[in-house]
């Protein structure tokens, strides 16, 4: 694996080779996933009414903050949900407060339970990668309170685009803890070529057909 300061995405040359590929792939999939994302959204309607689209804040590149769009998965006022639940089971407030992830999710709808399953809800941050907030693969997307999880690895995270797919989504996701998953951050950082985009995206292939760490 390469090192030193030039080596993986540390360099101009190499995120602007990698933007040219998020907006040849960003581009052809949005075309694709165009009647599935139509279908999702009337289910979702259908289902609980309110709003289609759901966007969270996280840490993108430079420390900026973005809103990161996602199909609604989840109950309207989810807020108030998860509130009422942990205040309720001490066991559960101690599983999000390791993981911010709960298995057992009450928040989550029928249909969102689907979604996630395939990680279809997360079809919309096709328009975060256009846009350039996003890559197609990246670290994982982080939020503020997830920033002293990451210790000093954060320091090089911060210093590229988080991706719609990356190392922990064909490693497990959400089974994995932050301290694998900072260190998968970085050997991808540092280690970065086309030919590894490439395979981890045919890798994401197979984890959400399987649903590997999906919850």
């Amino acid at each position: 694996m390469a090192s030193g300061p030039e080596a993986g995405l540390l360099n101009a040359r190499a995120q602007s080779i990698k933007r040219v590929f998020d907006i040849v792939w960003a581009s052809v999939m949005t075309i694709f996933a165009l009647p599935f994302a139509l279908a999702i959204a009337l289910a979702i309607v259908l289902e609980s009414g309110g709003p289609v689209f759901f966007a969270h804040t996280r840490i993108g590149k430079g420390d900026r903050l973005f809103g990161m769009w996602k199909f609604r998965s989840m109950v309207v006022g989810a807020d108030a949900v998860l509130a009422e639940y942990l205040n309720k089971s001490p066991e559960h407030s101690s599983e999000w407060m390791r993981t911010r992830k709960l298995k057992q999710d009450p928040r989550v709808t029928r249909v969102g339970r689907m979604l996630r399953r395939f990680s279809l809800d997360e079809l919309p941050q096709l328009w975060n990668v256009l846009r350039g907030e996003m890559s197609m693969v990246g670290p994982r997307p982080i939020v503020e309170e997830e920033i002293p999880e990451y210790g000093p690895a954060y320091a090089l995270y911060s210093q590229v685009s988080p991706g719609l797919t990356g190392v922990w989504q064909v490693s497990g996701r959400n089974d994995i803890g932050y301290g694998e998953r900072s260190q998968l951050d970085s050997e991808y950082i540092r280690g970065w070529t086309v030919r590894l985009d490439l395979m981890l995206l045919l890798k994401t292939v197979r984890a959400v057909i399987y649903g590997h760490g999906a919850y």
